[in-house]
């Protein structure tokens, strides 16, 4: 064999070394691809230990701390901050709860901390007066996330991920909820209890919202403000009602388990984009204590 034909096979074999070498390697790390894939996959806004059947119908593992929100700040009209005294599990998504005709922010004190003990920062508002309308009030929920974006104090501002607020009210600020929903898709849910307003359609809103209804109330009856609000919000991402049994219009005002459960499940599906609690969302939750329950199933 003379030394040009030698050169050119030691060329081949050293070439068809390289390719056995480089399949190997590719070999190799589709094991590491199949393990690293549901890392991934899982949120990266989880927060609390893994929900349960139980857990969701009871205050969630947080310890809490509060700070007042003065009546001078301007667009609203102050109120209470409820969030998480721990630190170790990062930022937390935050929500803005605005009460109902002629009622206070401390009227909320209970389901504000079962929200919070979930594992986000609660602002339960007060309005600019007892008597605003819901248009007023739905304005004077957005000024209020602006307030958490840009203005709360620093032990909230370190614990809340600006990114992802929600919007939520009861009676006429359940009604000033649907209004600012509509007005503004970049609050990441919203959440409406008891809802009061003239407007029965809300076509425009596009952010994910449960509405919640009471069975026996009177003040906002489910048949003529609830279930048409929710029958219209055909532009919504994701929409659910749920109707709790026997209650009324004041069951914001309490601690209820289920209204409690339908509210931390919605807020932990699309503001912390948490599947672990799309289980409880969908197919519809079987009970007693709920009369109704209508939803679309999440994305």
């Amino acid at each position: 064999m003379d030394e040009g034909a030698g050169s050119v096979l030691r060329s081949l074999s050293l070439r068809s070394l390289s390719l056995r070498i480089a399949a190997v390697a590719a070999a190799l790390t589709l094991p590491l691809v199949g393990l690293v894939a549901p890392a991934e996959a899982e949120s990266a806004y989880e927060r609390g230990p893994d929900p349960t059947s139980a857990s969701v119908l009871e205050n969630g593992t947080f310890a809490l701390s509060t700070t007042s929100v003065s009546s001078l700040v301007t667009g609203f009209g102050g109120g209470t901050i409820y969030y998480p005294t721990s630190t170790t599990e990062g930022t937390y998504g935050g929500v803005v709860l605005a009460p109902g005709f002629t009622a206070r922010s401390s009227a909320y004190s209970a389901v504000a901390r079962r929200v919070a003990s979930h594992g986000f920062v609660v602002f339960a508002i007060d309005t600019n007066s007892i008597y605003d309308q819901p248009d007023s009030r739905g304005s004077q929920i957005l000024a209020a996330v602006d307030y958490l974006k840009q203005d709360a104090s620093s032990a909230v501002a370190s614990r809340l991920d600006e990114t992802r607020i929600a919007i939520s009210g009861h009676s006429m600020g359940g009604g000033g909820t649907l209004a600012a929903a509509n007005q503004d898709s970049s609050v990441k849910a919203a959440v409406a209890l008891q809802p009061w307003h003239t407007d029965k359609t809300w076509p425009g809103i596009q952010v994910p919202t449960m509405i919640i209804g009471a069975e026996n109330d009177t003040v906002a009856p489910v048949a003529t403000h609830s279930i048409p609000f929710y029958t219209s919000m055909t532009g919504a991402r994701e929409k659910a009602y749920g109707e709790v049994n026997n209650a009324d219009h004041l069951i914001a005002n309490t601690d209820d388990d289920w209204q409690g459960r339908l509210f931390v499940t919605w807020l932990k599906r699309y503001v912390d984009d948490d599947t672990r609690y799309s289980q409880f969302l969908c197919p519809a939750p079987s009970s007693i204590y709920l009369s109704d329950y209508r939803h679309t199933c999440p994305d």
